[in-house]
């Protein structure tokens, strides 16, 4: 016999107000063959809960799995036919991707034991007052959060990517012009590709994307797939189910599922094996992942974007590259300047670059005056932002700009204090470069032929 709980919920004000805001972002699957249970679950749970559904059976809770996520399932144990528990047990080894909360009448010790075998992550004893369901669920929200926060956290110290999180500078044309871009596409569902040479600053650009969208309080996730052997990359991605007949089913998520919500950039795209550009391909198309050794496909929200300094076209002739993930991925090209081409903002990168990392490390800044800047400008930068920031870092570690770049004249009265000064001689070193040519020296700097043209002019060069 069920037991009917004996406290009626209270106000949606009063009751939801002692519970924190993980409860409104969770989606509840509800499964419980007493029609009344359910009922009284749903009245408790649907005005506070991102997405709140119900089932009468264990049959109809697998049809509903699998079309839809869902973060927490309420699980009766005493059901006709099969028991929960039976029922979680099979869905582990499908592919069940939520947390399960027991709710049951009956709390011996053997049900107890079988319920954390089965991976149960709370236990509600029957009768219960409507606080303590949305503590449960409050909670296992907020415990399955937190595990994929620190999984990508994890991942990505372990990736050595924190370097990359800057945000987009620069005034110059090619710079303003993937800024606006960026604007009209932020909103947009659409996948990105981000080209140019190594060391651009392609993630930074894919990060000031992801923190202009609506995306930006989810997971902002890079995959280096470079840095991933081909064997191990499609359970990073992807996750995995293992069937252990010791152990039992081990399952792990992939990094498509702790991205989910949010953003997944995949730097390298040209270094993903033809195998997993197939399955990643199917991903993208139906926004619907199957982990490894898993019968079970899981729904996704999730935004791509993906990077590369290979020409892509030419891995597709050479059949190293799938011509339909290239069509697919391609929809927009965001092709990144090297900085010999946007000189024009050498100087803010430097100054930014040198107050982080002296920062960062703990040391003074070194004076970037008029002679350094000059001949930061002379130099052709193949390493591109990259290697700047390089420069700066290893000079602050040194205490030193190299031989190459050093103001030989400088003190410490030198610094630069007159913007006035930088930019003559930053202006005359790229007209420099250009041989004289005005029109070329103004695109590159990111200002008008007009600019440069009084500027010369006033200062009779």
């Amino acid at each position: 016999m069920i037991v009917k709980p004996l406290t009626q919920p209270a106000t949606p004000q009063k009751v939801g107000a002692d519970f924190g805001a993980g409860l409104a972002l969770s989606s509840v699957l509800i499964v419980d063959d007493e029609v009344g249970m359910r009922n009284f679950l749903t009245k408790i749970l649907a005005p506070r809960c991102l997405r709140v559904e119900s089932a009468g059976s264990v049959e109809e809770a697998s049809n509903l799995l699998d079309r839809n996520h869902f973060d927490i399932v309420i699980l009766d144990n005493i059901m006709p036919g099969k028991t929960g528990l039976d029922w979680l047990k099979e869905q582990r080894k499908l592919g069940f991707f939520a947390e399960a909360i027991l709710i049951t009448a009956f709390a011996d010790l053997e049900t107890a034991i079988t319920a954390l075998r089965a991976g149960v992550a709370d236990f509600v004893l029957k009768p219960f007052r409507s606080n303590q369901i949305l503590n449960a669920v409050s909670l296992c929200f907020d415990r399955q959060e937190l595990r994929r926060e620190n999984y990508l956290l994890k991942y990505e110290l372990a990736s050595e990517k924190l370097c990359a999180h800057g945000r987009l500078l620069g005034r110059s044309d090619e710079i303003t012009s993937i800024r606006n871009t960026l604007e009209r596409i932020a909103p947009l569902p659409t996948s990105v590709l981000f080209t140019g040479a190594s060391g651009t600053g392609k993630e930074v650009v894919a990060r000031t994307l992801h923190s202009m969208s609506d995306r930006a309080e989810h997971p902002f996730v890079p995959v280096n797939c470079a840095a991933i052997s081909p064997e191990a990359i499609a359970n990073e991605l992807f996750g995995y189910i293992r069937h252990d007949p010791v152990e039992g089913d081990i399952q792990q998520d992939g990094l498509l599922v702790y991205a989910r919500g949010g953003t997944l950039f995949l730097d390298e795209i040209i270094d993903l094996p033809l195998k997993v550009q197939g399955m990643l391909l199917r991903v993208i198309e139906e926004m619907r992942i199957r982990p490894i050794g898993s019968l079970r496909e899981v729904p996704l929200n999730l935004r791509f974007m993906f990077a590369t300094n290979a020409d892509l076209e030419k891995a597709v002739a050479e059949g190293r590259f799938r011509a339909d993930l290239y069509h697919r991925i391609n929809v927009i090209n965001i092709q990144m300047p090297r900085l010999i081409e946007r000189k024009g903002d050498l100087i803010e990168l430097s100054n930014m670059f040198m107050q982080r990392i002296s920062d960062e490390l703990g040391v003074q800044p070194l004076p970037l005056t008029e002679g350094v800047l000059l001949k930061l400008s002379s130099y052709d930068w193949p390493g591109n932002v990259r290697e700047l920031r390089n420069l700066i870092e290893r000079s602050l570690i040194v205490g030193e700009f190299p031989p190459e770049f050093s103001d030989e004249t400088q003190n410490d009265s030198m610094a630069v204090d007159s913007l006035a000064a930088v930019e003559r001689r930053h202006i005359l070193n790229v007209l420099k470069d250009c041989n004289g040519n005005r029109a070329e020296a103004a695109r590159r700097l990111g200002v008008s032929r007009k600019t440069i043209d009084r500027k010369c002019a006033m200062w009779d060069a």
